[in-house]
């Protein structure tokens, strides 16, 4: 018993069909279950093009935290690059999406200031809200008349806002009436754009630019690069002001190695591939919406395609048969990362149509709404 001394909660996971595995990734299968929006991790010219950009420089790695000896020319390039793009003044490469939101709000939430966070928020937000000295209150999801309540009563030394653009379970967007409020309660808003941006707005850059609503100072936009960058790592996008105070304060800024080299150079090329192929993109994200609404009467705000199962057993079972019988890969997602068990189908841009039709059509016939 000593040599195994979480048995019993294992055991637990099974009985519940919430155990968890891990497997290596069978590339003879189509990936609808990756977050790779655009398909850009598989293009083979970013992957040259990073290479390139990291032989023009003696050092190929970061060595140390960006506060000591780590920030290098890639990551000012990506960062202004980044700046450019969606409007912001300054900008942060981090090491991962995880740690952007932990780092972001341990170091914002202080002692006498509240923090009202949507209540599917991504799991990294809510451990981050644990790790913050200030209060921390729950709203609703996407309820705006719930979030107004809580900010008219509110009383901190600062309210900040913490929600997603895409939620990246409900595939929902967050509703302009909630960054209005925040706008017009000068609360500080951080837009977690880990599944927005890339995928919706006119350029492509996330719920910003898909409202067509100019960044404030109090504006604060967390994008990650393994998603539509198709690379790893993520940034903080927000005013000189925040962004001087996080460089400061932010625990994974001040005692992290910096962000790989390579990723970012990677992640700067694939920013330039979107912008380069905007339109194209839009069209194919486009097109891939109205397959799955035409066939499953499903609305996407993006690319995320959330089928609801309830069951754990269930969607493990419909996850084999899509795999088994279509060579497909879709998510099945379980407890606790969601309410409700669901299959959750990516419609990424470079699978390709009459594939995401047949697909569709499998399961009018083995789901049960």
């Amino acid at each position: 018993m000593m040599n195994h001394p979480y048995e019993s909660e294992l055991k637990a996971l099974k009985r519940s069909g919430r155990y968890r595995e891990r497997r290596i990734r069978d590339s003879s299968l189509i990936d609808a279950a990756s977050n790779d929006y655009l398909g850009l991790a598989e293009k083979k010219e970013l992957h040259l093009k990073a290479c390139e950009t990291l032989a023009r420089y003696p050092d190929h790695a970061p060595k140390a935290s960006m506060l000591v000896n780590g920030y290098h020319p890639i990551h000012a390039a990506f960062e202004n690059a980044l700046c450019d793009a969606n409007g912001f003044e300054a900008g942060i490469v981090m090491g991962s999406g995880f740690n952007a939101n932990i780092g972001l709000i341990e170091a914002l939430v202080r002692k006498g200031d509240v923090l009202l966070m949507d209540e599917e928020y991504h799991a990294s937000g809510v451990a981050g809200s644990r790790m913050c000295e200030g209060e921390v209150i729950f709203f609703p999801h996407n309820d705006a008349s719930a979030l107004e309540k809580e900010l008219i009563r509110s009383f901190g030394k600062r309210i900040i806002v913490a929600v997603e653009g895409i939620y990246s379970m409900g595939g929902d967007l967050v509703p302009k009436a909630i960054i209005e409020l925040a706008i017009a309660h000068e609360a500080i808003l951080i837009l977690d754009e880990a599944h927005s941006s890339g995928v919706i707005g006119t350029h492509l850059m996330g719920i910003l630019d898909y409202y067509a609503i100019e960044p404030t100072p109090l504006m604060i936009k967390m994008g990650t690069l393994g998603k539509a960058y198709g690379s790893f790592g993520a940034y903080v996008l927000s005013s000189a002001h925040i962004s001087d105070y996080l460089i400061n304060r932010a625990k994974n800024v001040i005692y992290a190695t910096a962000p790989s080299l390579y990723d970012t150079a990677r992640a700067h090329h694939a920013l330039e591939y979107i912008q380069s192929h905007t339109l194209e993109l839009r069209e194919q994200i486009a097109n891939r919406q109205k397959i799955v609404y035409e066939l499953l009467g499903l609305r996407c705000a993006g690319l995320i395609v959330p089928i609801e199962i309830g069951d754990n057993r269930e969607v493990m079972r419909l996850q084999e048969i899509l795999k088994n019988e279509m060579g497909f890969h879709v998510g099945a997602i379980r407890q606790p990362t969601v309410k409700k068990a669901i299959l959750r189908l990516i419609a990424r841009v470079d699978i390709d149509e009459s594939r995401l039709r047949d697909v569709c059509e499998r399961l009018t016939h083995i789901w049960v709404k």
